[in-house]
């Protein structure tokens, strides 16, 4: 029982390094779902998304680095694509989780003022 939950905890620790940081910036995950798409170079990125180039190129060299992304050159342009589609499937359950998490606050807070605690 030790061993699995240590092995767990460096799996756990491991995912935090490698994909969690990666996704910690709204505009890195912008850039996710616009490489789901298919395959685009920063320019095209960077105008679907309305954000300047070096702030694109930033995020996608962390991106690079966390493996969540790979860039392959094509002449003079420099093409990238995701390493692996499920990573958006994972970010819609989390906007699933989430939209259901705000839901039930709401209800909570109608409930709350339609029947306030006297």
């Amino acid at each position: 029982m030790a061993s699995e939950v240590i092995a767990i905890k460096e799996e756990v620790l491991q995912l935090h390094a490698q994909i969690c940081s990666g996704l910690a910036d709204p505009n890195r995950i912008l850039l996710i779902y616009s490489l789901a798409g298919g395959p685009k170079n920063v320019n095209e990125m960077a105008k679907s998304l309305d954000l300047p180039q070096s702030t694109v190129s930033r995020h996608l060299k962390v991106l690079r680095e966390r493996g969540i992304v790979r860039a392959t050159r094509d002449g003079q342009s420099v093409i990238y694509n995701l390493t692996d589609e499920r990573i958006v499937q994972a970010l819609d359950l989390l906007r699933v989780v989430m939209a259901n998490s705000l839901k039930e606050q709401a209800a909570l807070a109608t409930s709350a003022i339609e029947h306030p605690a006297l």
